[in-house]
């Protein structure tokens, strides 16, 4: 069945072409914003085949997707990982392919992932400080992630950009180490404000910092800021003359912030997230099992987006039902 553009466009008049994907829910990293206990099994590991996953972006492809996110947990613990790439780069219509990642293995897979298809990298790293790095990760491995960084550069991708989580020790300091990175390194640096999970709330009251304080330190810095692509995420980025790379910001607690949503989330078991800070979800899973369903799916995606709120209930304390954001891939 054909659709036209009006199909992925929900009651507030917007259009969703970029799908964020959970590959997986497990994590090997403990952040102490997310996993301060690390990740623990708490059922089978029955998440989204290869197939399913195809038959998924396929139907998505069909509504005008043209950008896909491979998010986790960890997206690259999937020994598969290098199949779902590829299995993705065949459906058409998909121009983007992104992954967001820890950057544990980046090192050693990024050549590969680029001949598989993907092509924009997000990295989290939330400080450059070796320490900080291991107090906040769990592990020594900042050496062994900007070496994955820099890889990823040399590859020739067509964005690569960093995450890292905005948090009260790594603020105002942090932002004039890593304007020094990206001096000479043509990236992209956002921060994203702390966002209060199930699980999160007291490490959240203690640590939340407003992404204001990064926007008054660009501002009295001489960074501007830069237009947003028609596609893009909900980050903000400033530029200086004399650097080559871009700070930012992703700012989910300021006023309006869902007012240009452009990205719909399927978790790793298949369930269709309209909101990360949603509950429940509709099961898209039963209807990836054959070829034949193709058209059931796209009409359950479309018939969904009426269910869209206007926006989250963050600011009211309100997460829903996400318990931390490994669960599905922020």
């Amino acid at each position: 069945m054909a659709f036209d553009a009006a199909a992925m466009t929900d009651g507030f008049g917007r259009r969703f072409h970029y799908l964020r994907l959970s590959v997986t829910e497990v994590c090997n990293f403990s952040c102490t914003y997310c996993l301060p206990n690390g990740w623990k099994k708490t059922g089978p590991l029955s998440f989204l085949t290869v197939e399913e996953i195809g038959r998924l972006v396929a139907g998505f492809s069909d509504l005008g997707l043209s950008k896909v996110r491979l998010t986790g947990g960890e997206p690259t613990v999937r020994k598969d990982f290098d199949a779902i790439l590829q299995t993705v780069a065949a459906s058409p219509g998909v121009a983007k392919i992104a992954v967001t990642t820890n950057g544990w293995n980046l090192a050693r897979q990024v050549a590969g992932w680029r001949a598989s298809g993907l092509t924009h990298i997000n990295l989290s790293i939330d400080s450059i400080d070796p320490q900080v790095f291991h107090r906040i990760t769990g592990h020594d491995k900042l050496g062994q992630v900007l070496t994955g960084l820099d890889r990823a550069l040399e590859e020739g991708f067509s964005a690569v950009k960093v995450n890292a989580v905005l948090l009260r020790e790594t603020a105002e300091a942090g932002f004039d180490d890593w304007a020094r990175f990206v001096r000479d390194r043509p990236l992209s640096v956002r921060f994203i404000e702390l966002m209060k999970t199930t699980e999160n709330d007291d490490f959240f009251t203690r640590h939340h910092v407003k992404a204001d304080r990064l926007r008054g330190w660009l501002d009295h810095n001489g960074w501007t800021p830069t237009p947003r692509a028609f596609d893009a995420g909900p980050a903000f980025e400033y530029r200086h003359p004399d650097h080559a790379g871009a700070l930012g910001f992703i700012a989910p607690y300021a006023p309006g912030f869902c007012d240009s949503c452009n990205r719909l989330r399927v978790t790793a078991r298949g369930k269709l997230r309209l909101c990360l800070f949603g509950d429940g979800g509709v099961d898209l899973r039963e209807l990836l099992q054959n070829d034949d369903d193709r058209e059931a799916l796209t009409r359950r995606i479309v018939s969904s987006l009426g269910g869209k709120a206007a926006g989250h209930d963050l600011a009211s304390g309100r997460s829903g039902d996400l318990k931390n954001l490994a669960q599905l891939g922020g």
